[in-house]
């Protein structure tokens, strides 16, 4: 009999497996262009010679200067952010395997005992009564045979819940490679800044005491020397302002790395130098194979879709099993004897009749959950082609910028050189000077700036491309790989 029960919810589960009411998924259209904008802003197409696509570059061969590399490598061992992105991952994983656990039945022993004293009064016979019962059975309760897919439904949505939260840790991990990027950078060009500012102050100062001692002479008026001690000043209140950016800057990069500053640091690139490479920006439809956070809400939708295939099944009848076999005795030390085996055979189907509207309303809920999740995928599609597109038109503007720029620096510093020596000679007054001193410190100032935006422009367009999730590049590790296996004479 055991063997039959067995047998015959096989056949059932196998019968009854095929039928899904999920509805079949088709990806939305992009909306956005075939084609980046074209433009007087936007570089000119052109192939990146042998650097590979942004999701396949790795960041150690991106990024050249060592010292970030290292910082880097030290934020994705000790980040809480990507470690709680992980730890999000294990948790739908384990919900995943708690609702797929739903398709099997659960099969356990269960073991009783009971003695019982029935009292004279209460005794059929008249006389107190000492009952005893023991059983051992095998077997499945309330089983849910999954007739129209219910609980395949769920099974699926929270795979693809699962999968998202897979995605949102590989865009956690991407977004903190570019954030201490961006962060190192931002340090570096504040750090650049101080140190401009000290030697500014440094030549304001010489500037000051000179103009003092030609004061104190008769020489130079009041007003000049009021104006020089305005410049130093005003470059003091400076020095003061990019000594507190550094320190906030550091302790900034400090919380990306989730630890201290390695003592261990190597020395970094000088802040013109090429710190990062050239990718090329591809078509838009790679972006929805390369973004972790665009393939993170299409599982969603899946996910939501899904949902909408159990919703429809619950208007269907559902049909749960109990069954078991063992054995029952009077007696301990008869429960295993010929002639005490048991079993139980209990079907129960359950058909919804009249529920108040509550399936019909999960139903439109399941429907409106994935209208939002294809809004929600279409809009990050559209967010992630306008930063590349910015992107993009940041990379075709800020090298003639900052060509431009530092031509500026240099007439500045040149217009410095001549005001400075006119005015000692008392050529020109001391007017001429001053707007000399503070047109080069400010444009020295802007072409700091100028390079910081341009490198963290290039570091945001190789996020925006997929970019950061590799240490190394693909081909490369698979050429270093093939290298280690051929023969020694090779």
């Amino acid at each position: 009999m055991r063997k039959t029960l067995i047998s015959m919810a096989v056949a059932a589960t196998t019968a009854l497996a095929g039928c899904s009411l999920i509805p079949t998924y088709e990806r939305p259209a992009a909306p956005v262009e075939a084609a980046y904008p074209q433009g007087d802003a936007y570089p000119a197409a052109n192939g990146a010679g042998q650097v590979p696509p942004a999701a396949e570059l790795g960041w150690r061969d991106y990024f050249a200067d060592p010292r970030l590399q290292r910082l880097i490598e030290v934020a994705l061992q000790n980040n809480r952010n990507l470690r709680v992105a992980a730890l999000n991952m294990e948790a739908y994983r384990a919900q995943y395997r708690i609702q797929r656990a739903d398709l099997f039945p659960q099969v356990g022993v269960a073991a009783e005992g009971t003695r019982q004293r029935v009292p004279a009064g209460l005794s059929s016979t008249g006389q107190r009564v000492i009952s005893s019962s023991y059983g051992v059975s095998l077997g499945t309760t309330v089983w849910e045979i999954d007739l129209f897919g219910r609980l395949r439904s769920l099974s699926q949505a929270a795979l693809e819940q699962y999968f998202a939260s897979d995605e949102a840790r590989r865009s956690t991990h991407i977004a903190l490679v570019a954030s201490v990027a961006n962060a190192y950078l931002t340090l570096r060009a504040d750090e650049a800044q101080l140190k401009l500012t000290r030697e500014t102050l440094a030549t304001y100062e010489r500037t000051y005491n000179l103009t003092r001692r030609s004061y104190e002479e008769g020489i130079s008026s009041r007003l000049d020397l009021r104006q020089s001690q305005t410049q130093v000043e005003n470059a003091r209140a400076s020095l003061a302002r990019y000594t507190r950016l550094v320190a906030q800057d550091t302790n900034a990069l400090t919380l990306l790395l989730g630890a201290s500053l390695p003592a261990d640091l190597p020395e970094g690139l000088p802040l013109d130098g090429k710190l990062v490479a050239d990718v090329p920006a591809g078509l838009p439809s790679d972006l929805l194979q390369n973004r972790p956070d665009i393939l993170a809400a299409e599982h969603r939708l899946l996910s939501a879709n899904a949902d909408i295939g159990a919703a429809r099944a619950a208007f269907f009848p559902s049909i749960s099993l109990t069954a078991s076999a063992g054995t029952a005795s009077r007696q301990l030390s008869g429960l295993f004897d010929a002639g005490s085996g048991t079993w139980l055979f209990s079907p129960q189907i359950n058909l919804p009749i009249f529920t108040a509207g509550s399936l019909s309303a999960s139903l439109d809920y399941a429907r409106i959950q994935k209208d939002i999740n294809v809004a929600t995928y279409e809009q990050t599609v559209q967010s992630a082609f306008r930063e590349v597109a910015d992107g993009l038109a940041a990379r075709g503007t800020y090298t003639e910028q900052l060509e431009a720029q530092v031509r500026l620096v240099e007439a500045s510093r040149d217009y410095f050189q001549l005001a400075e020596g006119r005015y000692r000679t008392g050529v020109d007054n001391y007017l001429t000077l001053l707007d000399a001193q503070r047109q080069l410190f400010a444009q020295q100032q802007v072409l700091i700036d100028s390079r910081l935006n341009q490198l963290t422009s290039e570091v945001n367009l190789y996020k925006a491309l997929g970019g950061g999730w590799n240490e190394v590049t693909a081909q490369a590790a698979d050429n270093a790989g093939a290298a280690g296996t051929r023969p020694s004479g090779s």
